[in-house]
């Protein structure tokens, strides 16, 4: 179906065309016309399938820009994805001068409560930063019409499940929910059923949850070996451009500083960054000066990144649903990606919760050994030389080029070229602190290894900035 076939406002379809927007997604094919009718709606669907349309033009459709009052909330679980949601939510309410504000910690306060005095009809807010404002009494929800949460899941993944039920119970009983999240978590459901009135529910099938153009493979390999399986791959398939997830914020540190040693391109992104260092992370990212991103779930949870070719789960999520967010960075607008996760001998069993979870098996692959990351890195400085020589770009050199021939063999030559062109692999050793691996508790429910409650979600709050190391035993490091 496409957007000029909605019953939507013509302002809102003028802004659908200017965005260039033509067929709708399953989740927006199926979503707004339910919720244009005023129900409560629960969305089943991963991030990057166009949720933010799907609830943005009903909540804009409801919003008088003549009014003073919020009218519209949208909570989800990061500032990145806060932002985003904000800057597509005023992309559609362009035209019908609806404006929206997003509400997020690590931002000045006081900047927020002059936007907010400019009497914006939507919020896009963290839950953190928009109990602070309900506290100041800088926002109040006793008007709104609409209250979405996003990515539901995630926000309870990260602690946020108590946050959401005071901020609901500050809003109107008669006001229209929307929740979406790509599973549904007993926690959730019984949100739900506390805060939503039958609401009617849209799911995408369980088959979409990965995406089919991903190729899913996984490496058995022991955690003293991750790193150097990890270079040798990145040596062989030359991402262009690639997210290496870690399970904890000192992981992403130690794994970026590295892989920087072994002359890879690589920045980091967690939760203890400022706004400022993040958004200079993601920049560089965005635009190819950097190649690899490595980084935590939480922070990458919303993050607006195309053209990722390859996603490296480094260490294993903690939750099987985290897996199939994680992959869904790659494979997206019909574009083929691949995801490999690393797998230690004693990490199988939620190995096997993933593809149940997922229904697709992954296919086990060999690490790569020195010689054959030494190939990949050969060929790539063949293909290298190849399309210079399709460009015809090197006419200045010809000169010093049949100089050079004149006293050396020709054969000698390329291969002294293709030397100084190969990136050899690097042994350079390195140090991480090595990770527990998870374990499988009887109820499925995975945990890290003999150290009880896992801190991989280490609640990366706007409002509560703790690293969850407090009170850990001294843990042993590797060299490489």
């Amino acid at each position: 179906m496409k957007f000029a076939e909605l019953e939507i406002s013509d302002e809102i379809k003028k802004a659908t065309e200017r965005m260039g927007f033509v067929d709708m997604t399953p989740i927006q094919e199926q979503a707004i016309p339910v919720a244009k009718t005023g129900v409560d709606l629960i969305g089943q669907a991963q991030t990057g399938t166009g949720k933010t349309t799907a609830f943005g033009i009903p909540m804009i459709e409801v919003s008088d820009p003549h009014e003073s009052e919020i009218q519209g909330v949208v909570i989800t679980p990061t500032r990145e994805l806060a932002i985003q949601n904000a800057q597509e939510l005023n992309a559609l309410g362009s035209f019908k001068k609806v404006k929206t504000v997003a509400i997020y910690g690590g931002q000045d306060i006081q900047k927020q409560i002059r936007d907010l005095k400019r009497r914006p009809s939507i919020i896009s807010a963290t839950p953190g930063r928009l109990l602070d404002h309900i506290k100041r009494r800088t926002i109040r929800l006793d008007q709104i019409k609409m209250i979405v949460l996003d990515e539901a899941d995630e926000m309870l993944n990260m602690g946020f499940i108590d946050d959401i039920h005071e901020i609901l119970e500050s809003t109107p009983q008669n006001r229209q929910t929307l929740l979406f999240s790509a599973t549904m978590p007993k926690p959730i459901q019984l949100l739900a059923e506390k805060f939503m009135n039958e609401p009617k529910k849209v799911q995408i099938k369980a088959k979409t949850l990965t995406v089919s153009l991903i190729e899913q493979n996984y490496v058995k390999v022991r955690e003293l070996e991750k790193f150097d399986a990890l270079t040798r791959f990145l040596d062989i398939q030359s991402p262009e451009r690639a997210i290496v997830f870690g399970r904890t914020k000192r992981r992403v540190d130690e794994l970026m500083r590295a892989l920087q040693k072994r002359g890879y391109e690589a920045e980091g992104i967690h939760g203890d960054l400022t706004q400022s260092k993040r958004d200079l992370v993601l920049r560089r990212f965005k635009q190819n000066e950097v190649k690899l991103l490595v980084a935590t779930d939480v922070a990458a949870r919303g993050l607006d990144i195309s053209n990722v070719t390859h996603v490296y789960n480094f260490d294993l999520p903690q939750d099987p649903e985290s897996y199939v967010h994680r992959i869904g960075r790659t494979g997206r607008a019909g574009r083929t990606g691949m995801a490999l996760t690393f797998i230690t001998p004693s990490e199988f069993p939620h190995l096997r919760s993933i593809e149940r979870l997922t229904k697709q098996p992954m296919k086990q692959i060999n690490a790569p050994s020195f010689d054959e990351a030494l190939a990949g890195q050969q060929k790539l400085a063949v293909d290298n030389l190849k399309e210079t020589l399709e460009s015809g770009n090197y006419h200045a050199y010809e000169v010093k080029a049949q100089q050079l021939l004149d006293d050396h063999d020709a054969v000698e030559l390329v291969a002294a070229a293709l030397k100084i062109m190969t990136k050899e692999p690097d042994t350079t050793p390195v140090r991480l602190t090595r990770e527990a691996p998870l374990m499988v508790k009887r109820s499925g429910r995975p945990q890290k290894g003999g150290r009880g409650k896992s801190n991989y979600h280490s609640r990366e709050r706007d409002h509560r900035q703790s690293n969850n190391y407090r009170g850990r035993s001294k843990q042993k490091s590797q060299h490489y």
